[in-house]
């Protein structure tokens, strides 16, 4: 029994893995689309956020088969958004980062398709489950948890040292402009004190009776 649950935990741990994620480098003036197969009736969720890059905002963009715009938002540095989908066919989402001249953006997004299959094939029967299927379903749920929680922060950790670096590179053009600057200032001090005590030479002319 012991080795059967053991067993039906791994199986578990890998379940659930029907959501697209992706971290990916988004340059500047460009724009990066995906595609999913969506059936009718299924509900999804589009989750986002810039990670790294300017000002962390990045432009999105959701049609359905037909063309038609479900979601659209400019300049966004995270979003989360949830439809369900009304007909068959392939689903188009874009990231534009054409506002931007110069930075690069690094982006994260997890698209969700539907929800996860039950863990027993008879889990939405009348009678109760049995304890070790219940212990099963609420290792399930607190693994699934952890990923999120473990997803989220090292998106905060990999946003924040991003935020670290760039503020490191500010105060360092920062410290060589100041202390050009007061060499600058501390020469002409310098070349200023020293005209006023040089010897000016003065030219005398006699004129003779």
């Amino acid at each position: 029994m012991l080795a059967w649950f053991l067993l039906l935990c791994v199986q578990l741990m890998f379940s659930w893995i029907r959501a697209s994620e992706l971290t990916f480098e988004l340059p500047d003036n460009a724009k990066q689309c995906f595609y999913e197969d969506i059936i009718i009736g299924t509900k999804c969720t589009l989750e986002f956020q810039v990670v790294t890059g300017g000002h962390y905002d990045v432009d999105c963009r959701l049609e359905d088969p037909d063309g038609t715009v479900l979601y659209k938002e400019m300049k966004k540095q995270y979003d989360s958004f949830t439809f369900t989908a009304s007909r068959n066919g392939t689903f188009k989402f874009c990231f534009s980062n054409e506002f931007s001249t110069f930075t690069h953006k690094t982006v994260y997004f997890d698209f969700q398709v539907g929800d996860d299959p039950p863990l027993f094939p008879n889990e939405n029967r009348v009678t109760a489950l049995t304890q070790m299927e219940s212990a099963c379903v609420s290792i399930h749920e607190a693994l699934k948890s952890v990923i999120d929680y473990q997803t989220h922060f090292r998106l905060r950790e990999a946003q924040g040292r991003s935020r670290a670096e760039d503020l490191n590179t500010r105060v360092a053009f920062w410290s060589i402009g100041e202390a050009f600057i007061l060499l600058v200032v501390s020469i002409s001090q310098v070349l200023l004190l020293r005209s006023f005590f040089s010897d000016k030479k003065t030219t005398t002319t006699r004129v003779g009776s």
